[in-house]
């Protein structure tokens, strides 16, 4: 189980060897994803707080990358926060997702990407429920339930 410690390591001394990597041209990656995916993912932007199409989901299964499949979270350790984005607890694996210090905005926080292809997901916090205390707020843009 990864830790707030573990989580600030890793955004300060490099992440986790991904299961491997998809590599695309921002050209490449526009034709691909719709447009509000492309701005979410590879522009770094949010959706707005309790409009994604995931806040409220609670059908059980898998949620990948909606760029490249990649497998990231499980249903189970969904949780409602109350901030108006899908909530987790813990990555689906340790190595599925990469974080980076983010500064902008005035704030110092912990952005959560894909760690096969980059596409930004949300950002993780120290405020979760227990055992582990994490909380990864995550853009239901970026993501998308598989069946489980």
């Amino acid at each position: 189980m990864l830790t707030w410690s573990d989580i600030l390591k890793f955004a300060r001394n490099g992440n986790p060897t991904p299961p491997k990597r998809v590599e695309k041209t921002e050209g490449e990656w526009k034709q691909l994803l719709p447009s509000d995916v492309f701005q979410i993912t590879r522009l770094k932007g949010t959706e707005r707080a309790f409009t994604g199409e995931y806040c409220e989901a609670h059908e059980p299964g898998k949620y990948a990358c909606r760029c490249c499949g990649s497998l990231l979270f499980d249903s189970t350790l969904k949780f409602e926060s109350g901030t108006g984005w899908p909530s987790f607890t813990q990555p689906i694996t340790e190595n599925a997702i990469a974080y980076h210090q983010d500064t902008s905005y005035g704030m110092v926080r912990v952005e959560v990407l894909c760690n096969v292809c980059d596409g930004h997901l949300g950002h993780v916090f120290p405020d979760g429920p227990k055992p582990g205390g994490l909380r990864y707020c995550i853009n239901s843009a970026s993501i998308k339930l598989v069946s489980p």
